[in-house]
């Protein structure tokens, strides 16, 4: 069950990393940018997921994950002011998560943790966070794609290139890593 914690940290990791590359290629403006009434600008899903993770990792073992002090209704309204604030927000989000899982260990996982009084064990807990991270990072990726059009920096195995991208792979002796390794 190390490797389980070990992976998890990489993909928690891959996912913060697609939502950096996504917004350094973004402008300001680009990250406030909604396509429809009630849809969410980058900018509205960073803020989500900052609340969310701020409420679930603070105190993670100890307390429910829904915080009395979070306002979730008010993560769907728009309010940074320049973009670094929102990328100090991101970051301080990640930072929590990461303070969370790094000191967990393999007794930590069937322990129980709660969620609007739900118990999930810890293993349960982190598989929910990181599906709805994956779920909302995706988004961003996706707006960022429709915003950049052409000029989009491909975040993965670029379109036409797939057949160069596993000539490479498997030129490499077999030997296990996490697909996230030379990403």
């Amino acid at each position: 069950m190390n490797s389980y914690l070990t992976s998890t940290i990489k993909q928690f990791e891959y996912y913060k990393a697609l939502g950096d590359k996504t917004m350094a290629q973004l402008s300001f403006d680009d990250l406030k940018k909604e396509f429809a009434q009630d849809s969410n600008s980058i900018a509205i899903i960073v803020k989500h997921l900052v609340g969310n993770m701020l409420s679930r990792w603070t105190n993670f073992l100890t307390e429910d994950g829904e915080k009395e002090w979070r306002r979730r209704d008010e993560e769907f309204v728009d309010n940074f002011t320049t973009k670094a604030e929102l990328l100090k927000a991101w970051n301080d989000g990640w930072d929590s998560l990461f303070e969370a899982i790094t000191p967990l260990n393999v007794s930590d996982l069937e322990k129980t943790i709660y969620i609007r009084n739900g118990g999930h064990s810890v293993t349960e807990a982190i598989n929910r966070q990181m599906m709805h991270y994956a779920y909302h990072v995706g988004q961003m990726v996706f707006i960022g794609k429709i915003i950049k059009g052409n000029e989009w920096k491909s975040l993965s195995i670029a379109k036409g290139q797939s057949k160069a991208y596993n000539k490479n792979k498997f030129q490499q002796d077999k030997n296990p890593r996490h697909f996230t390794d030379d990403v």
